[in-house]
């Protein structure tokens, strides 16, 4: 994603970085999410201020680009591409999950693909919980495990990953939204449970996933 060096003749390559990321789930969010739609669109023009028009024109490539890389390959591309552009080196010491160590933790995390179907036979799909999601890695890792299973994932997995860092909020709600997971990204902290924003990806909205974690939990509660 050169793209983004670019853009970073007159501006921080950092700030070029996470405003793309804030930009990408704006475009994406707005295009589902009604009731959320007109301040994150405040948000966006906001953001694009800082740019001249010729600069803004990279976004789109860039995100094309982004589109190309998780066809190709079904991982967490931003967060390697926050690292080949150095910035967990220069900024607050962030790292992100290598692939490879992400599909190890899957498989040992979904155990057996037999045990998966079992575990689906009630309800028909699996939940993850991801705390500190980064830019997604482990929640992509997942889904391509569930692949390889024969599962698809974009009818039988649902997501809430959060994180503290509104940063890697909008880089796992882009790249979720891209792979077609279904999942609410949340901008808190799971610690304490303080909680500031919530990203519902495409799938969760446009396949009624609210619907269908709340018939969830009434037929947990009526057991």
């Amino acid at each position: 994603m050169q793209g983004i060096q670019r853009l970073a003749q007159r501006h921080s390559i950092w700030q070029v970085f996470s405003d793309f990321a804030e930009v990408s789930a704006i475009a994406m969010s707005n295009a589902v999410d009604r009731g959320q739609r007109e301040t994150r669109e405040a948000r966006y023009l906001e953001v694009v201020k800082r740019y001249t028009a010729e600069e803004v024109a990279h976004f789109p490539r860039l995100f094309a680009e982004l589109t190309q890389a998780l066809d190709a390959r079904a991982e967490d591309v931003l967060g390697q591409v926050f690292h080949d552009l150095e910035l967990h080196q220069k900024y607050a010491g962030q790292f992100f999950s290598p692939t490879h160590l992400c599909r190890v933790m899957a498989k040992v995390t979904l155990g057996e693909p037999r045990d998966l179907y079992t575990r689906m036979a009630d309800r028909g799909f699996l939940t993850v919980q991801e705390p500190a999601c980064g830019g997604g890695a482990m929640v992509i890792a997942i889904a391509g495990e569930l692949l390889a299973a024969g599962i698809n994932y974009q009818k039988a997995l649902h997501v809430t990953a959060t994180d503290v860092d509104l940063k890697c909020v909008h880089m796992a709600y882009t790249q979720f939204a891209l792979l077609g997971i279904p999942a609410v990204v949340v901008h808190g902290n799971s610690i304490s449970l303080e909680e500031w924003s919530r990203w519902y990806t495409p799938h969760h909205i446009l396949h009624g996933w609210s619907r269908k974690l709340a018939q969830n939990r009434a037929t947990d509660v009526a057991r």
